[in-house]
Parts: C-alpha cells; sequence; structure tokens
C-alpha cells in the first residue's frame, strides 16, 4: 500500500528541513510539497526537491504548479481538483499526474483526461473538508477505475490505515498522521 506523505507549513519546517525529511521518509514512499501560504513557494521547493532526492521517495511531487515541478525536475505534480485543464499539459510534460477528486465523475474525468493516479476525499471526518465518503465510496470508485487510487482526508490513526488497507485503494495520503 502506497503512503502518500501531503507536507504542509505544520509538518514541514525548512528550519528544520532535513530532520523534517527524514521522519517523512521513515514512513512515506511519496511526498508531496505543498503550502498555499508561501510567497517563497518556488525557492522553498527548490530547497525540498534536493532534500527529498537524498532518500528513497518513489515520487517527489509539487502542488499545482506543474511549470515549476517541471523546470525543478520533480517527478510530477498534484493538481487540485479544479485544475483538470492542466492534466494533458502536465503529461506533455512528462510529469506524473495526480488530482485531486471528490466523486465518481470526477475520478473518471480524471482518468479519462490521463492522469497517472486520483486522490479521493474526504474518506473520514477532516475539519472544513465536508461529509466524509467513508470506505464504502471508496470501494465503490475504486472498483470502476484502470488507475491508482488514494485515500484521503482524516486518516490520522493506525485503525485508518488498516481500514484503507483492507480498502480496494491503492494507498493513503495524509497530512496529520505522518506528525
Amino acid at each position: 500500500m502506497i503512503a502518500y506523505a501531503i507536507s504542509d507549513p505544520s509538518t514541514l519546517n525548512f528550519q528544520n528541513l532535513k530532520s523534517d525529511i527524514k521522519r517523512f521518509a521513515s514512513k512515506a514512499d511519496m511526498i508531496l510539497y505543498r503550502d498555499k501560504l508561501t510567497l517563497n513557494y518556488s525557492q522553498n521547493a527548490e530547497k525540498f526537491i534536493a532534500e527529498s532526492k537524498k532518500y528513497p521517495f518513489s515520487k517527489l511531487l509539487l502542488h499545482r504548479d506543474y511549470q515549476l515541478a517541471y523546470t525543478l525536475n520533480a517527478d510530477g505534480v498534484h493538481l487540485t481538483s479544479t485544475q483538470f485543464d492542466n492534466i494533458e499539459e502536465s503529461k506533455r510534460l512528462g510529469l506524473f499526474v495526480i488530482i485531486s477528486t471528490h466523486s465518481l465523475e470526477e475520478a473518471l474525468k480524471a482518468q479519462k483526461l490521463g492522469a497517472d493516479m486520483v486522490t479521493f476525499s474526504p474518506i473520514f471526518s477532516t475539519p472544513n473538508k465536508g461529509e466524509p465518503k467513508g470506505i464504502e465510496e471508496l470501494n465503490r470508485v475504486a472498483s470502476m477505475l484502470d488507475i491508482p487510487i488514494i485515500a484521503l482526508g482524516g486518516i490520522i490513526t493506525e485503525k485508518h490505515i488498516s481500514l484503507c488497507r483492507e480498502s480496494r485503494a491503492d494507498g493513503f495520503a495524509s497530512i496529520r498522521w505522518f506528525l
């Protein structure tokens, strides 16, 4: 099962970059640099990629900015659910593409447009993310896709991880579980 770490300012501090990336690497197969607030995203992304390449992550991803991901030689980009129009261009650049989805229709659209993988959320209760989809809906969506699906949202305990392992998901993604 893929363990996908999504960083944010609460889990990744650039003053402690080396130790934070090492902590992520002890539990994660893939990692995303995500920070919606910083004005230094490009500079931080460059540092993040350089440090993360020292560890055996299968994928190093940047959030939203596929051009920057390409420029910095990241493995790929994690697009938001408002960026379906960027899937094809990201693929043309040779990037691995994950896109956030919240319905079967979005997941199927992402697959049709060439995404390599989708996240589906929220699976469990998580602040400000709406009603949880639950494992049953995750399984239903996964059964309709030919590309990997990653459970996302409210995954903070070993019980959540266990439920994801027992599901049809190919992996799980979390911010808080990797703290």
